[in-house]
């Protein structure tokens, strides 16, 4: 099969999505895309530059088995304006998928949309919900995500004067599964850092964070956690990671001054070698997000064995699942509080905890042909489909 990947903001983890399963395709993947900014231009604009990008490919003799989509993308739009493109006198046009990384119904609203009377602009949930409906089929990458949206969707429609289409929600459910995301899990062992440079031995333990600096990931608990930690008199390092923009956010720079020596680093990793290095080294991952569709942060850390210690909520049960795995979840911040501190009382028991096997189905190797057997049955789904429609 050739798989054209539509992906209007080609940075950061999209980027790696569509690079990593264009790595290890057994199909022929190409990638058509825009850069990974300007997010709500690319939601309302990038079709139309996209489409004339799409019609040269075809004015070039290239032509796909299947186009798929991320959620950031305008896919209806796009849809009906390569129409006038097809080849001439073909009777197939690709069919084509949506991926959610996220959408914009069930994404937290920041701190500015909450102080705006209209709250959310609902113009960009309702390309979510276009490009869904229009879609041959629509892939989510954590069943969080899935049933997330699908459960928002009424309220959604709802708030409009009329005409709302609360029908169409079941036309969309059929067609919507999981399909987890893919990581290169792989490459996380490739850059492990020797062990005599992270000897942990006779270190304190290390408490990492690994998220951006939003406020979806609620930075506000994880550092009241480690304050309260620090006045229990309990010993240990921390290392904060994370992409941020411009300027560094006050509650960061008040807690750098608060952990002083403490703080081993503060701030984005000079290369994706040296993040690989702090994966290694680190020892817990206490994570206090209200939100996360899947969760990479989190499955990156767990694979190299760095201890998650995660809200019982979002996507992480499903990526931990069963009562033997309890003992990576908490309820509240008091539990989180009381788990820290048994976690750093007998931190050789906890480092020698290896979560990383339960997360290694992840890696590409493993993700990558359930891709592409996802994507030959919905090629062959539509194939039928239109075999079924010509015979009547």
């Amino acid at each position: 099969m050739r798989i054209l990947i539509i992906e209007p903001f080609n940075g950061g983890s999209h980027a790696a999505w569509a690079l990593g399963y264009q790595r290890h395709s057994s199909h022929v993947v190409e990638i058509l895309g825009l850069p990974g900014k300007n997010w709500k231009w690319r939601m309302q604009g990038a079709a139309i530059t996209l489409a004339r990008r799409y019609r040269e490919l075809l004015e070039s003799g290239k032509r796909y088995d299947l186009i798929l989509a991320s959620d950031m993308f305008d896919l209806a739009a796009f849809l009906g304006l390569i129409r006038k493109f097809s080849a001439s006198g073909s009777t197939f046009e690709p069919p084509a998928a949506l991926y959610f990384h996220e959408n914009q119904l069930t994404y937290p609203q920041s701190p500015n949309e909450q102080s705006q009377p209209g709250g959310r602009d609902r113009h960009y949930g309702l390309i979510n919900f276009t490009s869904a409906l229009a879609a041959d089929a629509c892939f989510f990458n954590s069943a969080f995500h899935r049933r997330s949206f699908l459960e928002a969707l009424p309220a959604f429609l709802g708030r409009f004067p009329d005409y709302q289409e609360l029908d169409t929600i079941a036309e969309i459910e059929k067609k919507s599964e999981v399909l987890h995301l893919g990581l290169d899990l792989e490459r996380l062992v490739a850059l492990k850092p020797a062990e005599e440079t992270f000897e942990k031995s006779n270190r304190p333990p290390l408490i990492l964070w690994n998220h951006r600096w939003e406020y979806d990931k609620n930075p506000v608990d994880f550092f009241a956690v480690l304050r309260e930690l620090i006045v229990s008199g309990f010993d240990f390092e921390v290392a904060v990671l994370g992409e941020h923009y411009h300027p560094q956010p006050k509650l960061f720079l008040e807690n750098r001054d608060f952990l002083g020596q403490r703080l081993l680093q503060f701030g984005y990793a000079e290369s994706f070698a040296d993040y690989v290095g702090w994966l290694w080294r680190a020892d817990i991952l206490p994570v206090t997000s209200y939100h996360d569709f899947f969760g990479a942060s989190v499955i990156e850390a767990a694979y190299c064995n760095c201890y998650p210690l995660l809200p019982h909520r979002l996507a992480y049960p499903e990526h931990f699942p069963g009562s033997d795995n309890d003992r990576f979840f908490y309820l509240d911040h008091n539990d989180l509080y009381e788990k820290l501190k048994s976690l750093l009382a007998h931190i050789e028991e906890t480092r020698s905890t290896r979560p990383g096997t339960l997360v290694a189905d992840y890696d590409w190797s493993v993700m990558a042909p359930q891709y592409d057997e996802k994507m030959i049955n919905l090629k062959y789904e539509i194939l039928n489909r239109l075999s079924s429609f010509s015979s009547l």
